[in-house]
């Protein structure tokens, strides 16, 4: 009996040690946060942090700005493809979470006329994968951010984008993919705060959206804390079909100093997620231009 033990024992062993030496091997994980712009390549080049760029268009089409926002499932559905053309037609601004960056993916972007900046959260299998914001104009800003899953211990990634707005304002714009498996609440709430901080100082329009991983009252908690101090709404949907666990949606945009006109998030098989749309107006032009972060 004391042998088959061993041997039992010795397996167990051999399958923990095979398993943590795949991970090691198959994921790359950085410690500092990193973002690509323009990424047209499955190797795109990643700086720390942040880039700047400078004479930037304004982002909106005559003072009409369009949003979606969505989980894009690592593209693991066959018609991703297709419905984020459908549902990206009339956006200026696309947010995507669990965006990988395979060939499919950037054979995409490279056809397409996007801006396109990218928080590398980690790499699989030298495969990047994160956030990623696709714009009709270029941020004259972007950052990224990491907060660490503690018990997979693969980053959650987020983006700072700010974007010039034809009234001469600039619109700050967090994209981001919230810590999801924890038990207390600990490490999503330090996530949060990690990005109120990034656009506490921020005077203009605001977009907080993405992937919260909301599913429990004490996060969505923590998110309406952080909307209220930011002075931030949540978008009216006409149409909710958001994905849901625990009776809770995941998926949220909150906005300020827009006008919204409309939203849904429709139902869709091309993702384990359901998209958010929205329309909004620009606030005119005014005498005095809005502080910049």
């Amino acid at each position: 009996m004391a042998r088959y033990i061993r041997i039992l024992v010795s397996i167990i062993l051999l399958a923990i040690i095979s398993v943590v030496s795949f991970t090691e091997w198959s994921f790359k994980v950085t410690e500092t946060p990193e973002v690509a712009a323009d990424i047209k390549s499955v190797m795109p080049q990643y700086s720390y942090n942040c880039v700047d760029k400078d004479h930037v268009l304004p982002l909106d089409r005559n003072g009409e700005l369009d949003v979606t926002v969505w989980n894009i499932y690592k593209q693991q559905r066959e018609n991703w493809q297709k419905a984020l053309k459908e549902y990206s037609a009339d956006s200026q601004l696309v947010l995507l979470q669990e965006a990988n960056l395979t060939l499919g993916l950037a054979e995409y972007l490279r056809n397409a006329s996007w801006q396109v900046t990218m928080a590398n959260a980690f790499k699989f299998l030298d495969t990047s994968a994160g956030v990623m914001n696709l714009s009709s104009a270029s941020a004259n800003k972007t950052c990224a951010y990491l907060s660490m899953e503690p018990w997979l211990r693969l980053p959650k990634s987020a983006l700072f984008a700010r974007y010039q707005l034809s009234n001469g304002q600039a619109l700050a714009v967090v994209n981001l993919h919230g810590v999801n498996f924890t038990l207390g609440v600990e490490e999503y709430e330090d996530q949060m705060a990690k990005l109120e901080r990034v656009l506490a100082s921020h005077t203009g329009p605001m977009i907080l959206a993405g992937d919260f991983n909301s599913w429990r009252q004490a996060r969505l908690d923590i998110v309406e804390a952080m909307r209220e101090r930011l002075g931030l709404r949540e978008i009216e949907l006409g149409n909710d079909q958001r994905i849901k666990i625990l009776g809770q949606p995941l998926d949220h945009l909150y906005y300020r100093g827009l006008i919204l006109k409309k939203a849904e998030a429709p139902l869709t098989d091309a993702s384990d997620h359901n998209p958010i749309i929205a329309s909004f107006k620009i606030t005119p032009a005014r005498s005095s231009v809005a502080t910049q972060q």
